[in-house]
């Protein structure tokens, strides 16, 4: 089996509104899998200037791709509105 040029796999869970979400937003720009639609999202929010500082004991679950976060609000200086 020849070696993969992305060896390390990421795996997350997400809602079927967040899967839809990513999914027309993948085929309205005509990326070419459901992985290049993530990597393209994950440049674009690693480049930004605005991000989510998370507070001590906030869980993954407050983190949502569709509705706004709400404990990870509470300590976002540098998150745009």
């Amino acid at each position: 089996m020849a070696e993969l040029e992305r060896p390390q796999r990421l795996q997350i869970m997400l809602t079927d509104e967040e899967l839809g979400a990513l999914e027309n937003w993948r085929f309205e720009r005509r990326m070419p899998s459901r992985s290049a639609a993530v990597r393209e999202l994950l440049r674009r929010g690693l480049a930004s200037d605005g991000f989510l500082t998370a507070d001590a004991g906030v869980k993954s679950q407050d983190f949502g791709i569709i509705s706004p976060a709400k404990k990870a609000d509470a300590g976002s200086s540098n998150s745009k509105p």
